[in-house]
């Protein structure tokens, strides 16, 4: 057996490897490249925009700069790559063969790329972000039909343990405004001495409540001119005056910059005062910690990001408005007409809210808080509740369950805290003390009553009307596999759980590259897997002409389906007019 001679497949051989061996003709970077890699979309895509808006921020004069196409694509491409840092993104010019053909062979440092992230794109990042809208629109991937809006708080690049909370700088101003007022009647006693004309202009001046900084400032300064002569002889009262001056005013002060800080907020962290302490999801302790962070709004479309903003409020309740605006002004500067429909959640389904969407002529999807509740057994068996009293609406009242009227005692208007006025009915019942049900019906020790907002249950009337029919049930199911998805694709598989930068406005510009970075994404995956191809594009001028296109299409329709086997018929979407790819090749025929 050991004479045998050994099978030639049985010998080790390894492929030739000589990191020397000169090229006859070396490959370009181009060759490099796969045909459908997403870096020749993201090339594609920023080749077609009009940069006007940016070219125009440029000064001329000193050495020449890098064109912000290059700068554009390397931090679009870096974001798409999950390269959110300038150093990191500048280290991939010089070593990745995708960032070295897209910028052709340039290679700008961290501090020009920081220059044109935080400066240039400053004002012009949302022209950027509309420009790739209008590639998505143009190619029938958006069409502005269902706008589905969302928030999510994303963490700021500051300190999570230097917070100012309001409520104790208010405490701390009332209680040194409170030895301010002190001190200044303890001077005052000492000014009895004094002459009666000073003394009397001094007691004006001293007994007048201080409110500001600005105040106190001008009463030490009339305090050192009345009583010159005394605090030169006084060092009690010149170490009182001088404690008012150098330790109790720049106090004051302090606290009037951190109220100008705090605005309408509750806190701010001190390394990065835009931001607000909210309460994060990502809680590994487990604790409810509060940390600085932004709220991110966005309103998404088949996944695709068509509006975001940035707030530095926590609730999602009084920012629709604000986001639903900065999206139409941008649509509007685009040539486009804004979305029809808005899907939201609970948190949205305030009448302020509905109120805008009515003036504005949008349908309204949004639920509002116990939209779910609402359908549940044990609610509607609850006899008790307000929604299931009986309501007679001729003679305005309602009826217990005892058959004891709730009669209208109160009528008044009240205020939110954006300064929203709204009306409100209080009902009230007349004789609930010796009533048998009264321990299951309320738990007042006064007589049961009934608070209605009239304007908002005729908003919540037509939003359950919306919410319950077949486009309703639709949107619904949609919205929570179409917003979300966003958040959750941005904060997991892209590792985007904190911003890089500070400040309202350069966060801003984070957002807004991370958003052209996800619908760059979206948009190549869509090519790359062919999952559908549409059928007619959405015109931004002439939306008759875009009607007529589909009813000729929906007309010919069953004649050019005749043609096509049943299973095509079957998976024809009319919602969205989309067809799959290889069902789209097969009509293209017949058209």
């Amino acid at each position: 057996m050991s004479n045998k001679k050994k099978k030639g497949h049985g010998k080790v051989t390894f492929k030739p490897y000589d990191q020397d061996q000169m090229w006859l003709l070396p490959p370009s970077l181009n060759e490099l490249i796969g045909p459908n890699h997403i870096v020749r979309l993201v090339n594609r895509a920023i080749d077609q925009m009009d940069l006007d808006p940016i070219l125009n921020t440029y000064e001329g004069g000193g050495a020449s700069n890098y064109h912000p196409r290059v700068l554009l694509k390397a931090l679009v491409y870096g974001y798409i790559e999950k390269i959110y840092s300038s150093r990191a993104i500048e280290k991939a010019l010089k070593e990745n063969i995708c960032f070295m053909w897209l910028c052709g062979m340039q290679s700008p440092d961290h501090n020009t790329l920081n220059r044109f992230r935080n400066g240039i794109l400053k004002t012009t990042v949302k022209d950027v972000f509309s420009h790739v809208l209008v590639l998505l629109i143009e190619q029938g991937y958006v069409r502005l039909n269902d706008y589905y809006v969302d928030g999510s708080k994303i963490e700021a690049v500051s300190n999570r343990y230097t917070a100012v909370w309001a409520k104790n700088v208010a405490r701390y101003k009332t209680g040194l405004l409170e030895k301010i007022q002190i001190i200044l009647e303890q001077i005052e006693s000492h000014n009895e001495e004094a002459e009666e004309q000073s003394r009397q202009a001094s007691t004006q001046k001293t007994t007048e409540k201080i409110e500001d900084s600005e105040a106190l400032a001008k009463t030490v300064s009339d305090i050192n001119q009345t009583l010159s002569e005394q605090l030169d002889k006084d060092k009690n009262l010149r170490r009182k005056v001088d404690k008012l001056k150098n330790e109790h005013l720049p106090k004051l002060q302090g606290y009037e910059e951190q109220e100008r800080l705090l605005k309408d907020r509750n806190s701010y962290s001190k390394t990065d005062p835009d931001a607000t302490m909210m309460r994060m999801k990502e809680d590994h302790l487990g604790t409810g910690q509060l940390k600085p962070a932004y709220n991110i709004q966005i309103g998404t479309e088949d996944q695709f990001i068509v509006g975001y903003s940035v707030h530095q409020n926590a609730g999602d309740a009084t920012l629709l408005i604000p986001h639903l605006e900065q999206t139409h002004q941008m649509l509007q500067a685009a040539g486009y007409a804004k979305p029809k429909r808005i899907g939201a959640d609970g948190a949205y389904g305030s009448e302020q809210n509905y109120d805008y969407l009515e003036f504005e002529d949008y349908d309204n999807y949004v639920k509002f808080p116990g939209y779910y509740h609402e359908q549940k057994r044990k609610h509607k068996n609850n006899i008790f509740h307000r929604d299931n009293l009986f309501y007679n609406r001729n003679e305005n009242y309602f009826v217990c369950p005892m058959g004891q009227k709730l009669t209208l005692f109160k009528t008044g208007t009240s205020k939110t805290k954006t300064g929203y006025e709204f009306e409100e009915n209080i009902y009230k019942a007349q004789r609930c003390q010796d009533c048998p049900l009264r321990g299951q019906c309320h738990q007042s020790s006064q007589d049961r009553q009934i608070r209605i907002r009239p304007n908002l249950e005729r908003h919540k009337q037509q939003a359950r009307k919306n919410l319950n029919s077949l486009r309703g049930i639709r949107m619904r199911k949609k919205r929570s596999v179409d917003v979300e998805p966003v958040f959750g694709h941005i904060k997991t598989n892209r590792k985007f759980n904190r911003f890089m930068l500070r400040s309202v406005e350069k966060v801003s510009i984070e957002m807004g590259i991370l958003a052209i970075a996800h619908n760059l994404k979206k948009w190549w995956k869509k090519i790359e897997q062919g999952i559908s191809v549409p059928i007619f594009p959405t015109f931004p001028t002439n939306e008759t002409n875009r009607i007529a296109k589909t009813m000729l299409f929906l007309k010919f329709l069953p004649d050019s389906f005749s043609k096509v086997s049943d299973g095509h018929v079957k998976l024809f979407n009319f919602e969205t007019n989309t067809l799959s790819y290889t069902q789209a090749q097969k009509l293209k025929q017949y058209f």
